[in-house]
């Protein structure tokens, strides 16, 4: 009895070693596009894996940067505004807008950043490229949704197809 016992151990030891605890990494960001009408704004929160951002950030431009609200300074920082408006471009009615930097907050291990894009009296159509971690992360994904007064719809961005265009009306 008790040799079958160890036999059953065993084999179920091996089973759990060989099946499922193969570890694998999520590349996802998930950013909000919201038209606020009455405020004739956009208003976009981007929420990415702080680790993920940090470690595209050293690699880029400096080993030393540490994305860390106790340990940051104003170069880190501006590094990462500089990162995101590099790969985070949005054209609104057919015409590139600028993000404005509103500011950021660490949630655990996420960090939320925060832009608005001023002076948008209607939307018609928004195009949304977001390159952000791709050139570290191939299977990278870049989740969009889009709010608006009459509609929400969503997008997945990834490496091989980085924009996406929605039209309204």
């Amino acid at each position: 009895m008790k040799s079958n016992l160890k036999i059953i151990i065993f084999c179920l030891l091996i089973f759990i070693l060989f099946s499922g605890f193969v570890v694998h990494k999520f590349y996802v960001s998930t950013t909000k596009v919201e038209y606020a009408k009455e405020k004739k704004s956009i208003q976009i929160i981007s929420k990415i894996f702080v680790e993920d951002l940090e470690k595209v950030l050293q690699e880029r431009y400096s080993p030393l940067i540490v994305l860390d609200p106790k340990k940051e300074t104003k170069t880190d920082v501006n590094y990462l505004k500089k990162y995101v408006n590099q790969k985070l471009k949005i054209s609104v009615n057919n015409k590139p807008v600028e993000l404005i930097y509103i500011g950021k907050e660490y949630d655990i291990d996420i960090v939320n950043l925060y832009f608005e894009i001023k002076n948008i009296s209607e939307l018609t159509s928004i195009e949304i490229k977001n390159k952000i971690l791709f050139e570290m992360f191939p299977e990278q994904q870049n989740i969009i949704h889009m709010i608006t007064p009459d509609a929400n719809r969503n997008m997945i961005l990834d490496k091989n197809h980085p924009d996406g265009l929605l039209k309204f009306n």
